[in-house]
């Protein structure tokens, strides 16, 4: 399972760096390092949340802000810290967003509550958002022409295989340490990669006398005040709203969140006007097409990374297996993943926008195929080899869009608009995933009714309610599949979009 997190550069060329071709390969290593525990975070967790409740009493909402405050986070962090990269220089953003990810992956892993821990994963997922802009602006910099290309070849490479490994490497853990101390020693993972990360950017990445960035860009504030504030006030009563009974207060905060969110369509229109450098250009929604992709982006994004929130849940706390056998059940999506993304740009070339439809397409198959196993499987007959090839044409499916989706939703904008059309895209990804699991997390917990005492009672109970939120999934899915339609054709193959003047 992937998530694609490239960052616009701005859209200033700059200068040609100094840095010899081996000593960017040596950087590029260590930013992919910090990628790589980024990425691991996203996916490691799912196995552990069932084993994190018992240990920490968490209520069901904590378990659904472990997961979207990280992505929410994270998402909201990214273009800022771009922009202060090219202010600050990018190698100290990235030192210090790695050295706060390190820190905050130790509380989590220290946590003594399920309110500490969300308070934890979020500053996590802020440290996460504060240092991966830097390894695709480090690219940009760092590499001309078609080693620009093996280098993002490369992050590809790494962001499938990390997020492949999240669960079964979590699992593994909870297994060898035990439900108590195993879910903790999840974070403790980050904390040698982490610390190692640290001492080799200081050595090995260069500063910004040796690649000038591009002129820095003011921060936009308090657009990203009211952006913030309107997703955190969508998000607090769609992930507490069912578990609080759904009070007068849950209704308000949903109204306080739209007006916050057109109060923020209006700063950015106003500030625009003044000259200022809007967090989201409001000219970008001029076009149609993007307006369509930035959509496709946050249904596609909700569909897939809640699909393993479902079934961790279900597999453990509701079919009582291991963490270790929840870890086994993802491991044919992540194959799929694999296999599909490695030969997706090619297939982009020659398919044009079929690969994306091919790729919704076949997600959308394989979640159906899960609806229709969970809805006609009796709790005791079902088991991994049930859901081994509809995840794998789910997989497939995810990894024949993942890596192309951006180019095609930049595609529709000028050239000179590529960077902040991307940084807008990687956001609304992230935000994708933290709405996916805040609406799937309802959906799954108000529709959970145990029917008498006993393990039957409780696996029938979380296997009707899997149903229903995996039925969100393939609604999710579908709309994705029919907002594919909005995008152009054909696009240019290659990497991340280029900067303007390179």
């Amino acid at each position: 399972m992937t998530n694609q997190t490239r960052v616009a550069p701005t859209t200033a060329a700059p200068r040609r760096s100094r840095v010899d071709p081996r000593r960017s390969w040596q950087a590029l290593a260590v930013l992919l390092a910090g990628m790589f525990i980024a990425l691991l975070d996203t996916t490691i967790v799912n196995v552990a949340l069932p084993t994190i409740r018992t240990s920490l009493d968490a209520s069901e909402s904590t378990l659904s802000w472990i997961i979207s405050g990280y992505a929410l986070a994270f998402g909201l962090a990214l273009i800022p810290a771009g922009r202060l990269g090219d202010r600050l220089g990018h190698k100290w953003v990235f030192f210090t967003g790695v050295a706060l990810f390190t820190l905050a992956s130790a509380a989590c892993g220290l946590a003594q509550s399920d309110t500490q821990l969300v308070v934890f994963r979020i500053v996590q997922g802020l440290a996460g958002g504060i240092f991966v802009p830097a390894v695709t602006a480090f690219i940009q910099l760092l590499f001309p022409g078609r080693a620009r290309g093996k280098a993002f070849a490369v992050m590809g490479a790494v962001l499938g295989v990390s997020s492949a490994l999240g669960p079964i490497v979590g699992g593994l853990i909870i297994e060898a340490f035990g439900n108590t101390s195993g879910w903790r020693l999840v974070f403790g993972v980050n904390l040698p990669i982490g610390v190692a990360t640290l001492i080799a950017a200081a050595l090995l990445l260069p500063s910004r006398d040796e690649v000038p960035t591009s002129a820095p860009t003011g921060i936009d504030l308090v657009g990203l005040l009211l952006l913030s504030a309107g997703l955190v006030a969508l998000l607090v009563p769609l992930i507490e709203g069912q578990d609080k009974g759904w009070p007068l207060w849950t209704y308000l905060t949903l109204a306080g969140a739209a007006v916050l969110l057109v109060g923020f369509a209006l700063w950015e229109i106003g500030y625009t006007r003044r000259g200022g450098s809007a967090l989201v250009p409001p000219h970008l929604f001029s076009h149609a097409a993007f307006t369509g992709g930035v959509v496709l982006a946050l249904v596609y994004f909700a569909a897939f990374t809640s699909i393993f929130f479902t079934i961790s849940l279900l597999w453990q706390s509701g079919l009582g297996h291991t963490a270790l056998q929840s870890g086994v059940v993802s491991i044919p999506f992540a194959i799929g993943s694999i296999i599909a993304s490695s030969s997706s740009n090619r297939l982009s070339e020659r398919l044009g926008r079929n690969v994306l439809v091919i790729g919704t397409a076949m997600l959308l198959i394989g979640l159906v195929w899960v609806w229709l196993l969970l809805r006609n499987t009796s709790p005791s007959d079902l088991s991994h080899w049930d859901l081994l090839l509809p995840l794998f044409v789910a997989g497939l499916g995810n990894g024949a869009f993942i890596a192309p989706n951006a180019q095609f939703i930049i595609a529709t904008v000028d050239r000179s608009e590529a960077g902040a059309a991307s940084g807008v895209v990687s956001t609304v990804q992230r935000v994708g995933s933290a709405v996916g699991i805040a609406i799937i997390g309802s959906v799954l917990f108000g529709s959970l009714v145990v029917r008498g005492p006993g393990a039957d009672a409780l696996a029938t109970g979380f296997v009707d309610a899997a149903a229903k939120a995996m039925a969100v999934s393939c609604a999710f899915a579908l709309a994705a599949l029919l907002l594919v339609f909005a995008l152009p054709k054909r696009t240019t193959a290659g990497g991340p979009p280029v900067p303007r003047g390179e």
